[in-house]
């Protein structure tokens, strides 16, 4: 039992952090329905920055606070990172928005591919590592067969931030100008731009959003593996665009509820089955629930425009 519930532990804390990252998907797609293929490469490159700035931050200003430390990190990388991805929109996306559909598809892919390298670059190929951080650990409960059950103040950590940060993008979305303004690009752009809304800047706010959450991701991905290596971009980024479609794209809830449920399959069945099959598990759920659900677990179904 005690084995189950760790696991069960282990399988939230993965799946919150593809939750962070699949709601930048789901957001990019609700607006201007296009797939950001290189939103897990921007992920990839927030963690470089978190790890750059946490070694400066240690080691050359000396900072002793190992939580002051993340939280300044933190704020470092989201701010590298959303300046990233609006310059990757104004560059690589905006001018392909009215073109057919899959030249942003095929941008998105290059601006992947054109991240993923310049990091092996500048980085090397090796894994980067960083020191121990918040390697407290907590007993809960102690089994009948001795075993006992810890949960880390790092696990801790990632699903108090997973569950501020959809609180607040929720009600940014749900009851600001900013997510009237966001809603009204989703349902119709042109009518929304006669309406006075500003679509270009409304998508742009939207990339450098998806990309704050993406380099939370990325420092808290960062803190808990305590390695990143410049490949880190790809699986993760698959499987928050799976996490995405699962729960229902277009849904903020849905994202994470996705991304915790793809991380529950990925240690159930490594635990219990096969780690070497775990991904094929993980995407056939995918297909199963794609097949009987198409618009995901809290999508809406897709209303035809005429």
């Amino acid at each position: 039992m005690a084995d189950f519930v760790q696991q069960l532990i282990n399988g939230l804390t993965l799946g919150s952090i593809y939750g962070l990252i699949a709601i930048g998907y789901t957001m990019v797609f609700g607006i201007i329905g296009m797939v950001n293929f290189s939103h897990g490469d921007v992920f990839m490159v927030s963690a470089f920055f978190a790890l750059i700035a946490f070694l400066v931050i240690t080691t050359w200003l000396g900072v002793a606070s190992i939580g002051l430390a993340l939280i300044v990190v933190m704020v470092i990388s989201m701010v590298l990172t959303s300046v990233l991805n609006w310059a990757i929109e104004r560059v690589a996306y905006r001018p392909l928005r009215g073109s057919f559909r899959l030249a942003p598809l095929i941008s998105a892919i290059g601006m992947s591919i054109v991240l993923s390298n310049f990091v092996q670059l500048a980085q090397g190929p090796r894994n980067k590592a960083t020191p121990p951080m918040l390697n407290q650990n907590f007993p809960i409960w102690t089994g009948a067969d001795g075993m006992t059950l810890f949960i880390s103040l790092k696990q801790i950590v990632i699903w108090v931030v997973t569950a501020v940060l959809l609180a607040a993008f929720w009600y940014v979305v749900q009851k600001t100008a900013l997510g009237r303004a966001q809603r009204a690009c989703e349902q119709d752009r042109k009518m929304a731009g006669l309406l006075g809304i500003n679509v270009d800047l409304t998508i742009s706010l939207t990339f450098v959003m998806g990309a704050a959450l993406a380099a939370v991701a990325g420092t808290l991905f960062l803190m808990y593996y305590g390695v990143v290596h410049f490949s880190d971009g790809f699986t993760p980024g698959v499987k928050a665009f799976t996490a995405a479609v699962l729960g229902g794209i277009g849904s903020l809830p849905g994202a994470v509820l996705g991304g915790i449920l793809i991380g529950l399959i990925e240690v159930f069945w490594a635990q219990y089955v096969s780690a070497d099959y775990q991904n094929v598990a993980a995407f056939s759920i995918l297909i199963i629930v794609l097949i009987f659900m198409p618009q995901g677990i809290l999508g809406r179904p897709e209303v035809e425009k005429v």
